[in-house]
Formats: structure tokens, C-alpha cells, sequence
């Protein structure tokens, strides 16, 4: 068959082990998941109240444009509704830019530490791909400037950064977007803007209205707690939003996706509950590294990654025996870390607990 010839010793994407199947392997009756940064405190109550007296027809096609989800989000962001594409999940938005927008002759630039899937859909696409190391953690956004040339279409800007949660500042934002040249796109991508709690944070709705090689990406998989429901949106002009458009897939959101996601939505209070309690579960871990004298990156999310001073897929490995789930840094692009997404208050301190064993085991604490 006639396959790409970029498709050759790719690998799909690998999440976090489910639970049943850890649950399985290791004989436990408990697995705590702390690797796919879930919202640990689940949904707005809202929607659970909702999902129990649901009577839509699922013989039906959903409405294919989205239109009572894109009015609501539409009228929360103070944007047309035709500024909006709808995905399934971010993912679906990163592959639809990268199929109209990458292709063998042009390059894509990114950092190095980064969300894999867009280098993954890059190579699909058969673009070169150039990864600019990182600066503790951040973007180096001078380092992305420089490899731009003439045949770079698309530049990637995760903020905060997955997977090591750190965000770029306004003032470096602003001077980067100002010198990148007009013809090629810049997707910020904001998973987990809903849990940015940095004081000198300032919104960054309105530079997409200043400039037309824009899109910011946004989801309800992250502090909605609706990962399973796959909901991203894109925000960007009008006609950059009629160029990617034709490249969505028809009925990308099922029907019940759009409901809940509305009424996601309209419960900002559930919103700014779980951002605080993250903060709470945020400064656990901060104390644990602190502690132990381990190096952490600054998180603006709902995940840590921090040092551990070991093999991070013995740690892994020894973690999931003891019921819990989390990403290996050696499989993210840093080995001696681990990314743990942040739990419940309980949850956290038995993490905690555990891996402070794992750790002594390993000979890192005396």
C-alpha cells in the first residue's frame, strides 16, 4: 500500500495507563490517576444534575455548527460567533491547523519541552519540524524568533507550558507577537488558562483582535472536568476561522457535548472553586520539593513536574504498584522528573507519602 513515507516509525500517542488496567496488573482494589491532568473534583454539579434526567435523541446527528454552545461562548468572551471553531477536544483543532497549514517545504517552530501532538501532526503533514530548546522550563520566545525564516507557517506557544506548567510573561508575549512576521500563524494555546493564578497575568483575549495570524486554543477538558466529552474551541478572526472551517470534520461534537459544555460553562463559581483548591494541593507539592531540596518548575496549572533524582520510569513503575498513575518525565522529554497532576488534599498527601518511600528506596533520601 501506498502509505506516507513520514508514517514509517511514528508511534501513536501514548496516555497515562488506565486505571482498571493498573488496577489489574498489579492486584490493587485503589488507583489514583495523576497523569492526564484531570480536574480531580470531577464536573460543575451542574452538569451531573443534568446527565441523570438527559432525554436527547442520539439517532439524530448533532447540529453540526454548534449553535447554542457558540452563542454561550460567543456572548461569555464578548466575540462573534463566526471568531469561534469548535473541536473535538484541542487535539482535533491542532490536527485541522496542521493539515491546512503544514506540508512537505515549510517548517513549524515549537519549544522542545512541549505538547508532543504538535510535532506529531507535523510529521503527518511531512513539515520540518524545529524545536527550540527551552529556558528553565519557559519558552524561549528570542530562540523561536530567530529559527523563523521564509518557509516556517505555523509557530506553537503553549502558555502555561505542558508539561512543565510554567507560563510566559505578558511584556515577552506582546514583543513576540509584535515581530512575527505577518505570514505566519501563531497558535496560542491556552489548555490551562482557568488555573493561571499569577498576579501579573493579563488576559490575552485581545490579541487576537490585533492580529490576524492569531488563534488561541481553549478546552473544557482541563477545569470543566469534562475531558471525556472532548470540547476545545478556537478563537481567532473571522477569516481565519473561514479558512480552517472547511477542514472540521461535520457533527465534530456530539449533542450531548454541546449541552454539557453549556452548562460547563455558566457555572464559573465551580470554576473558581477548583482554581483554589489547586492552589491549595499546588503548595503541597511545592513544601515536598522544598523539603528535600528538589528542583520544581513554577506552575501555572493543575500539574508539577519537578526532580526527583532518580530513574523517572523506575519511579513510575514503582508508583503505579503502590496505586498511582503519573507521567515519567523520560517519556515527556525529561528524564530525573516526573509530571503529577495535582489531587485532592488526600490524595496529594498520600502521593506524597508513597513516593517519599519510592524515593528512600531508591537511595535518594538517607
Amino acid at each position: 500500500m501506498k502509505w506516507k513515507q513520514q508514517l514509517f516509525d511514528m508511534k501513536a500517542y501514548k496516555p497515562g495507563k488506565p486505571i482498571d488496567e493498573v488496577k489489574k496488573e498489579f492486584g490493587l482494589d485503589e488507583v489514583v490517576k495523576l497523569a492526564s491532568n484531570e480536574n480531580p473534583f470531577g464536573s460543575s454539579p451542574r452538569v451531573k444534575a443534568f446527565l441523570q434526567s438527559d432525554k436527547s435523541n442520539h439517532a439524530i446527528y448533532p447540529d453540526g455548527y454548534a449553535q447554542n454552545l457558540r452563542t454561550d461562548l460567543a456572548n461569555f468572551y464578548g466575540v462573534a460567533e463566526n471568531e469561534l471553531i469548535l473541536g473535538n477536544g484541542s487535539d482535533d483543532l491542532i490536527a485541522i491547523i496542521t493539515r491546512a497549514l503544514l506540508y512537505p517545504g515549510v517548517n513549524t517552530v515549537m519549544a522542545d519541552l512541549s505538547f508532543s501532538q504538535y510535532w506529531h501532526n507535523a510529521e503527518i503533514e511531512g513539515a520540518e519540524v524545529r524545536k527550540i530548546p527551552m529556558k528553565e522550563g519557559v519558552h524561549d520566545l528570542d530562540a523561536m524568533l530567530e529559527a523563523i525564516d521564509d518557509q516556517t507557517s505555523v509557530v506553537w506557544v503553549c502558555n502555561p507550558n505542558n508539561p512543565t506548567g510554567t507560563l510566559v510573561s505578558d511584556e515577552a508575549l506582546s514583543a513576540f507577537l509584535a515581530k512575527v512576521p505577518s505570514d505566519v500563524f501563531v497558535v496560542l494555546d491556552e489548555a490551562y488558562i482557568e488555573y493561571v493564578n499569577d498576579p501579573s497575568y493579563k488576559d490575552t483575549l485581545h490579541y487576537f483582535r490585533d492580529y490576524n495570524n492569531l488563534i488561541l486554543l481553549r478546552t473544557f477538558s482541563k477545569a470543566y472536568g469534562l475531558a471525556s466529552f472532548r470540547v476545545g474551541y478556537g478563537i481567532a478572526q473571522a477569516e481565519v476561522i473561514a479558512k480552517l472551517d472547511p477542514v472540521r470534520a461535520p457533527f465534530n461534537n456530539t449533542i450531548l457535548s454541546q449541552k454539557v459544555a453549556q452548562i460547563a460553562l455558566a457555572d464559573q463559581d465551580f470554576i473558581a472553586s477548583c482554581r483554589e483548591q489547586n492552589e491549595k494541593g499546588k503548595k503541597q507539592y511545592e513544601a515536598f520539593c522544598e523539603k528535600h531540596g528538589l528542583k520544581y518548575f513554577p506552575s501555572q496549572t493543575n500539574f508539577v513536574m519537578f526532580e526527583i533524582k532518580a530513574d523517572s520510569e523506575v519511579v513510575f513503575k514503582e508508583l503505579m504498584k503502590r496505586g498511582f498513575i503519573i507521567r515519567s518525565g523520560a517519556a515527556l522529554g525529561l528524564d530525573g522528573y516526573i509530571r503529577v497532576t495535582i489531587g485532592t488534599d488526600a490524595q496529594n498527601a498520600k502521593f506524597l507519602q508513597q513516593l517519599e518511600e519510592v524515593l528512600t528506596e531508591q537511595g535518594v533520601f538517607a
